[in-house]
């Protein structure tokens, strides 16, 4: 018998992950910024990384919505 591993499973927790890292890097990136050091790349990779994580989160969210919903 197979152990079907539910996608959302993993997909929530790299979903926050992935929240908290950009998180942290747009932080590090506003540091930057007020030290006069570059900022705007790394600012942008933060913002790309946090809203990915937002993407994954919420697509865990809806297939855990559904998987409740099949009952």
């Amino acid at each position: 018998m197979k152990l079907k591993i539910k996608s959302w499973l993993w997909q929530a927790p790299i979903g926050l992950v992935l929240v908290g890292a950009g998180l942290s890097i747009a932080i590090d990136a506003g540091l930057n910024k007020a030290n006069g050091q570059s900022w705007f790349w790394y600012g942008t990779l933060a913002l790309v990384i946090f809203n990915s994580g937002l993407c994954v989160f919420g697509d865990a969210i809806v297939k855990r919505v559904k998987d409740e919903m099949k009952g």
